[in-house]
């Protein structure tokens, strides 16, 4: 005779402690869920309208610059630390846990037009409008002492940056010629010129270490190998390009801002074509930086805005502005991917989230969980209309929404103007111009 027993293993229904959730068993098959689809449409909607409640993006201000601040630089092992510089003179070392200013440097008569820090951390380097390149500690002198200076080169000519070698003891300056200097020498020990009159930034490539590039005052970006005697190539745009950002994930990917309202991403390999035109601001746009992830950079513009940006995106996913924050001159996205800095003309640092609905603090296991699960509803459900609409919506100052309508209509206008004249001539006499090419005048190697 058989007998059937019941077998029940406490260990799936039995909670550890009495503070553990209830465990309920669940049948997965589909037959027996008909609405399991509207119902997680429905929690994806209320996850979207939540993250929009919920997005808080300003953190914190830093105030006591007595002038614009005109360049900042970042620790490279320190998440707390940031440097900043004004068009006073004036350097400051900033706490950011604290929001307070740990140190106040006179590093420069004018204008601090560029700083960095060494790769080790142990000290920084300022430039300024005095032709001055200076190297200071990064340790806060003790009580009693004075402010001291590591060393100090005099240079031929003003100097507008400087970047930092992510290996060895060489820094590049720009001015108007891009200059290497070793730390321990008082002259340069290889300069770059391509007749250009002068070079508004220059940048070494942080995976590919002998590389750097440079955006000069005559439309061009130019690309340098230090193992090279001459530069390597440039490409002429039809506006000036202000800063650039190599990517610190893809070695032969960089992004440069440009007077056209636009931000460029060049293949270095291939630069008669970008890779991506990012599209959005309404002004110049004048710094940006990339995310250490290296999937998104944020951009900082004189339309009072700031833009996040996917990499491979035209468009921002994200726009910050406040009433008080003027034109935005420099910005840093923290080493630990999650705050953006930003520097404005108005004297202030602000501090932002970089995903602006994140909840700052230690998050519990069952908040991960919900997290986790709202935002995989989102990214499942992210193309339906009601869902794209209101994860879309960003609200804009008056100016910046009337600018863009304006904007729109003269690229419909010269879109259609070029249609008209393509028709009205003879077959094959104007050539079709893809519309990532158009502002790229040539490339000269």
């Amino acid at each position: 005779m058989k007998v059937k027993v019941l077998c029940r293993n406490p260990d799936d229904y039995v909670r550890e402690t009495t503070k553990d959730v209830q465990r309920v068993p669940r049948n997965y098959d589909p037959s027996l869920h008909p609405f399991e689809v509207p119902r997680e449409y429905t929690r994806a909607l209320n996850a979207t309208k939540l993250e929009r409640v919920f997005a808080k993006p300003f953190v914190a201000s830093l105030d006591g610059h007595r002038d614009g601040v005109n360049c900042m630089a970042k620790h490279p092992s320190s998440l707390s630390t940031l440097l900043s510089g004004s068009c006073d003179g004036e350097v400051k070392v900033w706490n950011l846990p604290t929001r307070k200013c740990v140190r106040t440097l006179q590093a420069h008569e004018g204008f601090v037009r560029g700083m960095c820090v060494r790769f080790c951390g142990a000290s920084f380097f300022t430039v300024g409008d005095d032709r001055t390149i200076k190297q200071w500690k990064m340790d806060t002198p003790g009580y009693g002492e004075e402010e001291e200076l590591l060393n100090t080169i005099l240079g031929k000519t003003v100097l507008t940056g400087i970047d930092h070698h992510q290996k060895e003891s060489l820094f590049a300056t720009c001015g108007q010629q891009v200059d290497i200097w070793d730390e321990q020498r008082s002259s340069p020990i290889r300069t770059f010129t391509w007749g250009v009159d002068s070079f508004s930034c220059v940048r070494f490539n942080p995976v590919e270490t002998e590389l750097l590039a440079s955006c000069a005052s005559d439309r061009s970006i130019v690309l340098y190998d230090m193992r090279e005697a001459n530069p390597l190539k440039k490409v002429i745009m039809s506006l000036r390009s202000n800063t650039l950002c190599w990517n610190p994930m893809e070695a032969y990917y960089f992004t440069c801002s440009n007077e056209d309202y636009n931000l460029y991403t060049f293949d270095m390999r291939r630069l008669d074509t970008p890779v991506t035109v990012h599209k959005d601001h309404v002004s110049a746009v004048l710094d940006l930086d990339y995310s250490p992830t290296g999937r998104e950079f944020v951009s900082a513009s004189f339309d009072k805005t700031i833009r996040i940006f996917p990499k491979n995106m035209g468009h921002s996913r994200e726009v910050y502005h406040t009433k008080r924050m003027q034109h935005v001159i420099c910005v840093r996205w923290s080493l630990d991917s999650r705050y953006i800095m930003a520097g404005s003309d108005e004297m202030n640092i602000r501090l932002w989230k970089a995903n602006a609905s994140e909840k700052l603090g230690v998050l519990t296991p069952r908040e991960k969980a919900a997290q986790n699960y709202s935002q995989k509803l989102k990214s499942k459900f992210q193309h339906h209309p009601q869902i794209r609409r209101i994860a879309h919506h960003r609200h804009l100052p008056k100016g910046v929404y009337l600018q863009k309508k304006e904007l729109q209509v003269m690229t419909a206008a010269r879109r259609r103007k070029e249609r008209n004249v393509k028709k009205h001539s003879k077959p094959g006499s104007i050539p079709t111009v893809a519309e990532k090419e158009k502002n790229i005048v040539a490339v000269v190697k």
